[in-house]
């Protein structure tokens, strides 16, 4: 199943797009003004890509600088792989999750979230109770594969407290390899939405959120990015 084909950016809004890679039944437009780029049509959401344990245990290892936070939401968990393996990092953090998914019903039951919400992040009820509860919040590998990513972010953000901390993984648009290898980049997935760094510090600075770091992420085919929302 596929959604209907855009006219328009989905990050900006223009519609001035243009194809940039064509495969076995899908095909991956870009925004000729903001470098945007996305699967048009884009297909049923999926479950992103699989992680493997230790790639997980690195990722929760990037938030050691920053102060060890009581709550920790992480969105689009699924199964909360992850955060079972951060709790190897972080044993004193409660850890929630919100996925489109029974999944993180069946997280919760497991024991690896303490709170488990089912549903769009950005359902307003949803949001109202989430709103500024977290010192981490998590976003790794699921913009890229939601309808409105930008909206998406922005929701994240309103769940982090002043003063917390926003993880995010993204796949790398602009890496060597999507240019190395171009139609087999990514091979076990399609995301539907590909975002360029600039993008996302634009979106973070309107959202009074402050890049502390950013790295390469996942052997440089994604990078990650570490912002602190600012106080008051």
């Amino acid at each position: 199943m596929s959604e209907p084909r855009r006219d328009h950016c989905p990050w900006c809004g223009s519609n001035r797009l243009r194809t940039r890679l064509t495969g076995d039944g899908f095909a991956l437009d870009e925004c000729h003004d903001c470098a945007h780029v996305f699967q048009n049509p884009c297909r049923a959401p999926g479950t992103g890509d699989p992680y493997g344990h230790r790639r997980l245990v690195a990722t929760a290892r990037a938030m050691l600088p920053f102060p060890e936070p009581e709550s920790w939401l992480d969105i689009g968990t699924g199964d909360a792989a992850f955060p079972a393996a951060a709790k190897e990092i972080f044993p004193y953090t409660s850890f929630d999750g919100v996925d489109p998914t029974a999944r993180v019903e069946r997280a919760r039951a497991a024991g690896h979230v303490e709170e488990a919400y089912a549903g769009d992040l950005m359902n307003p009820h949803l949001m109202a109770h989430l709103r500024a509860r977290y010192d981490v919040v998590s976003v790794l590998h699921h913009l890229p594969y939601t309808p409105n990513p930008r909206e998406q972010l922005r929701a994240a953000l309103t769940a982090l407290r002043p003063g917390g901390h926003l993880l995010l993984e993204l796949p790398d648009p602009q890496s060597p390899f999507a240019k190395l290898l171009g139609r087999w980049w990514h091979p076990r997935s399609r995301p539907r939405h590909l975002m360029p760094q600039d993008n996302i510090r634009t979106e973070l600075d309107a959202g009074s959120c402050t890049i502390v770091t950013t790295a390469p992420a996942r052997y440089c085919t994604a990078y990650r990015i570490i912002a602190r929302k600012q106080p008051g």
